[in-house]
């Protein structure tokens, strides 16, 4: 015998609760129910920004946050004006959970625990009367005329309305495909470079503010660069990857990355700095100290691939060594040779055309009743919070449509 609900949501996770417990808030007299395959719901947000969960940024402004996001720049810029950073810190704060801000912007519980997000989502869902449904993978969708049946491993479902918040997950992607949407082909979003080079080598854990290019291509980005034992990480190489997500796929992640260790100086304003250098500090070792604002160990291995012995003194370095040195300062070259998972954080840049999806009300334009919220469109964003922003934000507006329509 199938169980009837008004709202089914598809999805145990982050967007999944987001939406039930907004629906559940405006329209209590709603019967919801929420749908997880799995044995346990809120798995990603356990183990998000490092078991501290990274609920959000502090970027308040609408447009200005937009520009985190290589997908969905454009069809967020309206939701964000509805339901931005400072109403997610609002909304969590009248649950009782208080965020703080870090100094790189991102937002976590004052207690440093995902489990303050966990709990406050399972005591909303319990104190409304939402449903949780563990151990219930989909099988089948079918739309009628007036409702949806869903069919599981174990059970027959029938609702009014049907909010797919299942994230990156392929087999429902074909479900949505069978029902008349465009997915877009799933890619990684937010990796790191794996690189072999001598000039790195026993560099682990070395960091500079660097801008890095992909050889032969328009992708460049700026910020914090780490070395890492398998390569190159940190923010401006996620950055990177995010934008360069379907080109890096494409290259099959076999590229040659440029790297300007001094950021926004050029070639030709580092031979002058260069020269500068030469008349300062003529009597001095060119290896002992690195003049510019990033570790000895990484300026001491630059100086060592120009072809300049590191006890060489200023004054005797040649033009074509200085040419050298400025070469490898601002237009080093590394060979990218794969990639690896930044973290436990696995983005994918991919999901259901968004141009098939009314952003007023988180809608599809293909299939009434049917709406969509978090990863399972394609939309993804950089490391920082902003995808779960993304989550909050179309949660908050299907919820609140799903409500109205329904009262």
């Amino acid at each position: 015998m199938s169980k009837s609900y008004d709202v089914i949501i598809a999805g145990g996770g982050a967007a999944g609760f987001f939406t039930a417990i907004n629906v559940a808030s405006v329209n209590p007299k709603l019967k919801i129910a929420i749908l997880e395959r799995g044995k346990e719901v809120l798995s990603k947000v356990r183990v998000s920004g490092g078991g501290r969960c990274n609920v959000t940024h502090a970027c308040f402004i609408p447009d200005d946050l937009v520009r985190f996001y290589p997908r969905g720049e454009k069809e967020l810029r309206g939701p964000f004006n509805r339901f931005c950073s400072g109403d997610t810190i609002e909304w969590f704060e009248k649950r009782g959970v208080e965020l703080k801000i870090e100094e790189d912007g991102r937002m976590f519980p004052v207690s440093d625990s995902s489990q303050t997000i966990i709990d406050c989502f399972l005591s909303e869902t319990k104190k409304l009367g939402i449903h949780i449904l563990t151990g219930e993978s989909i099988q089948s969708l079918y739309r009628s005329d007036s409702h949806w049946k869903i069919t599981t491993q174990n059970d027959t479902f029938l609702a009014g309305k049907l909010v797919m918040a299942t994230g990156s997950n392929p087999k429902m992607w074909d479900m949505m495909q069978e029902l008349g949407h465009t997915i877009v082909p799933p890619v990684p979003s937010l990796f790191t470079f794996n690189i072999k080079d001598p000039r790195i080598k026993d560099l682990m854990g070395v960091s500079a503010l660097a801008t890095v290019k992909v050889k032969k291509s328009k992708l460049e980005a700026s910020g914090p660069l780490l070395i890492t034992h398998w390569g190159m990480s940190g923010p401006g190489i996620l950055r990177l990857s995010a934008w360069g997500a379907r080109e890096l796929f494409d290259k099959n992640y076999q590229f040659a990355l440029q790297v300007n260790w001094l950021n926004d100086v050029d070639i030709e304003e580092c031979d002058v700095l260069l020269k500068e250098l030469k008349q300062v500090h003529a009597k001095k070792a060119v290896g002992k100290k690195s003049p510019f604002d990033f570790p000895n160990r990484l300026w001491e291995s630059l100086v060592t691939a120009a072809g300049i012995l590191p006890e060489t003194k200023w004054a005797d370095l040649t033009k074509n060594q200085l040419q050298a040195l400025a070469n490898q300062l601002v237009n080093g070259e590394f060979q990218v040779n794969g990639k690896s998972t930044f973290k436990e954080e696995f983005v994918t840049a991919g999901g259901v055309e968004l141009k098939e999806v009314n952003f007023k009300t988180m809608e599809s334009r293909r299939v009434e009743n049917l709406y969509f919220a978090g990863e399972v469109l394609n939309i993804d964003a950089i490391t920082g919070g902003f995808n779960f922003q993304n989550a909050w934000t179309g949660g908050f507006i299907a919820a609140e449509s799903i409500a109205v329509v329904t009262m």
